[in-house]
């Protein structure tokens, strides 16, 4: 057992854990943080994506007492209290989910996506979301409406960042 101590959602937590315990199964068992999904366990569906220090990982093969110190965001932590991150705005608004087991993993590398797009400056179109998309799995949408989510998403969070300036 090993003491794994890191921030998640903006809380420092703390836990005795098996040195083997990934990242989902810590967030999801010992946290209660259900909303990160484990679709596969070898990195190929997408569904347990979260960000650890603003950046996105599939948290089904990253063991937790590597992120000692880190800072994690789950699918649970992106909303500003009652106010629904843009992202998860757009994907009711397009219908970029149906039956929702993938939806947070979609949404959170769609964040991850818009956010290095804009940090470098670089146009986020159709053809670069689907390819972002690539390592996230739906069986039920078709992506169709996943990509029209994103890209509204990311006009939205480009119209903040130029507020915010």
């Amino acid at each position: 057992m090993t003491k794994v101590s890191m921030k998640v959602n903006g809380k420092a937590v703390s836990r005795d854990v098996p040195d083997n315990t990934l990242l989902v199964d810590f967030l999801r068992e010992q946290l209660r943080l259900t909303g990160t999904h484990v679709g596969c366990d070898t990195t190929q569906c997408g569904a347990c994506v979260v960000h650890v220090n603003g950046k996105s990982i599939k948290s089904c093969t990253q063991l937790a007492v590597s992120l000692a110190g880190a800072e994690v965001t789950t699918i649970e932590g992106i909303a500003n209290g009652a106010d629904l991150h843009p992202m998860q705005v757009a994907f009711n608004d397009h219908h970029g989910l149906q039956c929702g087991f993938c939806t947070p993993g979609m949404i959170m590398t769609g964040i991850d996506m818009v956010n290095r797009y804009q940090a470098q400056g670089r146009e986020l179109t159709e053809e670069a979301i689907r390819f972002e998309l690539e390592g996230n799995i739906c069986r039920c949408t078709g992506y169709h409406n996943i990509v029209k989510a994103i890209d509204a998403a990311a006009q939205q969070m480009s119209g903040m960042a130029k507020a915010a300036e």
